[in-house]
């Protein structure tokens, strides 16, 4: 019996010795399971992806909007983007002189999310090199790991004097240039690159070297290049800056653009949200001919009517097209795809053209009675949801004449 007390005394003491170990464990393991839990809820979308944020937002995730090359979120799964023009509104700060407005008709939008990882992708032409779409920071990419990787995007017809061309991509291999071409053989080309720690971009050929470098830093993270061309007249931006402003380029015009891309296997370049736009009629001269024009320059953050600053160029002319036709009345009508919840839809398209209207007056000194304001959600689709196109140009802010 006194072994027995013994042991039993034993065990008792032990046992009050485990609940403190026991419990942190207990509580770090639980810790551990909640934040898993928590990270599993959260999905990473592009900015410009507004397919998977919905998608995301519908099965009941969290939303962590990545625009350019870092991830950031706020509490409406919208875009808190790091840096100085984060928390700029239109016409403010380095967008007071900003002057890229995209075409108004999508001839290709690519942004790699119906392709599987490690194909190349479909809608691309394969001409030379090592390239597949991978997973990265949270998205999808074309990734090119070899020197050079080359690419032809085929159009469905050529391109027309007045055009854009935007994509995101990170640097180079070294300082070597992203190559744009618009014809099979051209007298001028459009390159872009990094050069220390600076971005340089501009039309090259035929004797001519227009470029320019990036008043800051631009790093090795992503960034947006982008095309703005009108007959000779091209304009090359790198994110919010403009570079080049050639007005007798020769860059040429064909159903193709062919891309030359220098990655490497241990330093690839990741690319993705391809845009190139059509057209691009002054507002008032569409206005007038049909009594309503359709933009696809007023940008917005995912899932938000909170205006981007990119939005500045189209928004200073309306205002001043506005200013200039003093009797001039507008019905500010906000669009959306398909995707997603219809009343989610309908009431962002609502709160997106408010939106519009409100910067009308506070920024452009517009009164308030001249202009109306209102959503259709996805409603009044201008064509079929069924392309990456189509759903692009749907996705729109319109003007009509009240």
């Amino acid at each position: 019996m006194p072994k027995i007390h013994f042991l039993c005394a034993a065990m008792l003491a032990g046992s009050l010795l485990v609940p403190t170990t026991s419990s942190a464990q207990i509580g770090g393991f639980i810790k551990r399971k909640a934040k898993e839990r928590v990270e599993q809820k959260i999905v990473e979308c592009m900015a410009s992806d507004l397919e998977c944020i919905r998608k995301a937002k519908a099965d009941g995730k969290d939303v962590k909007v990545k625009e350019g090359g870092e991830a950031t979120t706020d509490a409406e799964g919208g875009s808190a983007a790091g840096g100085a023009s984060a928390s700029l509104k239109p016409g403010e700060g380095v967008w007071v002189n900003y002057d890229f407005k995209p075409g108004d008709r999508p001839l290709f939008i690519e942004d790699f999310t119906k392709e599987e990882v490690g194909n190349f992708p479909r809608r691309l032409e394969f001409t030379d090199g090592n390239m597949e779409v991978a997973e990265w920071k949270g998205g999808r990419y074309l990734r090119v790991s070899s020197w050079p990787g080359k690419f032809v995007i085929n159009l469905p017809e050529q391109l027309p004097e007045r055009f854009t061309l935007e994509f995101d991509i990170t640097p180079g291999h070294g300082s070597n240039w992203h190559v744009v071409r618009f014809t099979e053989n051209p007298t001028q080309d459009v390159r872009f690159r990094t050069y220390g720690s600076k971005g340089n971009a501009g039309v090259f050929g035929d004797g001519l070297q227009a470029a320019a470098m990036t008043p800051g830093e631009l790093g090795k993270g992503i960034f947006r290049a982008r095309i703005m061309a009108d007959g000779n007249y091209v304009k090359v931006y790198i994110n919010d800056t403009r570079l080049a402003n050639i007005p007798n380029a020769k860059i040429g015009r064909s159903k193709k653009i062919s891309f030359e891309i220098p990655g490497r296997e241990d330093d690839p370049v990741f690319m993705t949200n391809i845009s190139v736009m059509a057209g691009g009629k002054k507002l008032y001269d569409a206005l007038t001919e049909s009594g309503r024009v359709a933009t696809q320059g007023i940008y917005f953050d995912s899932g938000s009517d909170r205006i981007k600053p990119e939005s500045t160029p189209t928004l200073k002319e309306i205002g001043a097209m506005l200013k200039e036709h003093a009797d001039l009345k507008l019905t500010i009508e906000g669009h959306t795809d398909n995707v997603g919840a219809a009343q989610a839809n309908h009431d962002l398209s609502h709160k997106r053209a408010a939106a519009v209207k409100a910067i009308l007056v506070s920024s452009h000194g517009i009164a308030a009675a001249r202009l109306e304001a209102t959503g259709f959600g996805d409603k009044k689709p201008v064509v079929p949801n069924t392309t990456p196109e189509g759903r692009q140009q749907n996705r729109r802010v319109e003007l009509v004449k009240s």
